[in-house]
């Protein structure tokens, strides 16, 4: 959660990421209502301090406060889990297509690309070809499919004989993390706890 809001701090998140970041974030702060005031109530009624009118009205204001506080983060889970279910729908949605289309080759070379992968032409023969930071090729025709399936970019401020660097995108990402997961475990389902 530190690197999403780091990530959201230095505003490099999406629309609705940065959305569902602040909402925790709003979350989080009012959790941090409900200990404090949770602590203060239980220091009251320690036996700490005597019991008169003035501790008995302290315990009154504070059990009110701790209702509040307990009733905003009741209201701010829920506007979170309502964010977030669209996204988690679509993610699974985004890993269960993955799983069912990703070729093992496409996987392998989506592996070597994230590796690190940068596109090059030759200056004599005009040939396309990606060389990996792992030594693999990567024949052009295989990036391309991959390019058109949105699996993976490239950045054409470069030019290509001096070599384009590629990047998986997000879906390249979520690709090749649902084909991971899958091979390795069944997806857990998602669920948040408070």
């Amino acid at each position: 959660m530190d690197t999403l809001w780091a990530y959201r701090d230095r505003g490099i998140l999406d629309e609705s990421h940065a959305r569902l970041v602040d909402l925790h974030r709003a979350l989080v702060q009012a959790e941090t209502s409900v200990i404090f005031h949770r602590t203060l109530l239980h220091r009251l009624t320690s036996g700490e301090f005597p019991v008169d009118s003035a501790l008995l009205a302290r315990i009154g204001r504070t059990t009110g406060q701790l209702e509040e506080v307990v009733g905003e983060r009741d209201a701010a889970a829920a506007r979170l889990i309502a964010h977030l279910e669209p996204i988690e729908t679509a993610a699974r949605s985004t890993q269960r297509e993955a799983r069912e289309t990703l070729p093992a080759a496409d996987q392998a070379a989506l592996l070597a690309i994230a590796g690190g992968a940068k596109l090059h032409e030759h200056l004599v023969t005009g040939r396309m070809s990606v060389a990996t930071a792992s030594g693999t090729r990567v024949p052009y025709a295989h990036l391309q499919r991959l390019e058109s399936a949105g699996l993976v970019s490239r950045d054409a401020s470069h030019p290509v004989h001096a070599g384009q660097p590629l990047a998986l995108t997000d879906a390249g990402r979520a690709a090749l993390a649902g084909r991971r997961r899958a091979s390795t475990t069944a997806a857990p389902a998602s669920a948040l706890r408070f």
